[in-house]
């Protein structure tokens, strides 16, 4: 257990850096300690909450949040992770989806972000399309879906910088939740008590670490130096799940 926290905060320290909850990563750290992965998804979504709420508030309070672009895509994409939660799935069609989400998740890390100059592209009307599968992918493996949506963001040129890091933050909070809701609902809000006696000190551990990286995004490290550090952590652990296989 002690690794597995170890591990849970570097995740936690690292993603909330550069504005996500680190889901993916949570839920293949679990799959590779051989944890059950019928409660994967709900301790991830879990952590996802307990890293991406404040980030959120803080977004809200400093007006960066572009609340119309980012309500839509919200709530395109709630009821798709709670349809997502509630699909069944197969342990090893899961291992595969995690472990293949883990690994485009950290190559998306490298889509360039854009510049205050930059003016949207005609692909930008597409997004609100983009986010009902992000939604479901979201419930279904326990993940927020803002890595994928950010990058996305970023090569449409949607907004600024600040805004689409706040509407990924809001994006993972709400589709952690409807996917949770989703996830109980088919497993038995049983499975809620046994994920949070298990994963209690896993949930510490994140809302250190992401308290944590907030603070070294902000004094420390270069924004570019941390995104390259999550995207390398991202890849070696959804490389290391695929080739467990």
């Amino acid at each position: 257990m002690i690794w597995l926290a170890a591990a849970f905060f570097v995740t936690a320290l690292l993603y909330a850096s550069v504005g996500f909850g680190g889901g993916s990563t949570y839920s293949a750290l679990l799959a590779l300690s051989g944890f059950d992965y019928r409660l994967l998804p709900i301790l991830s979504l879990i952590c996802n909450v307990a890293v991406v709420a404040g980030s959120s508030i803080r977004f809200a309070r400093a007006g960066v949040t572009p609340w119309k672009g980012a309500l839509l895509l919200t709530a395109l994409a709630a009821p798709a992770a709670l349809v997502g939660g509630l699909t069944p799935i197969r342990e090893d069609a899961f291992f595969i989806l995690l472990g293949g989400c883990l690994v485009l998740a950290g190559l998306a890390l490298f889509v360039p972000q854009r510049s205050q100059s930059d003016t949207p592209t005609r692909w930008v009307r597409l997004m609100p399309v983009v986010a009902l599968p992000l939604g479901f992918l979201s419930g279904l493996v326990g993940i927020g879906g803002g890595i994928f949506l950010a990058p996305l963001l970023h090569l449409t040129r949607w907004n600024e910088t600040r805004a689409i890091a706040a509407t990924a933050s809001l994006f993972i909070l709400v589709n952690s939740l409807f996917g949770l809701a989703g996830q109980l609902l088919k497993n038995g809000s049983d499975r809620l008590g046994e994920a949070a006696a298990f994963g209690l000190p896993l949930m510490i551990a994140v809302v250190i670490g992401g308290q944590i990286g907030s603070l070294l995004a902000l004094r420390v490290f270069p924004a570019r130096v941390i995104r390259m550090l999550t995207a390398a952590l991202t890849i070696w652990v959804g490389g290391r799940l695929l080739l467990s296989m």
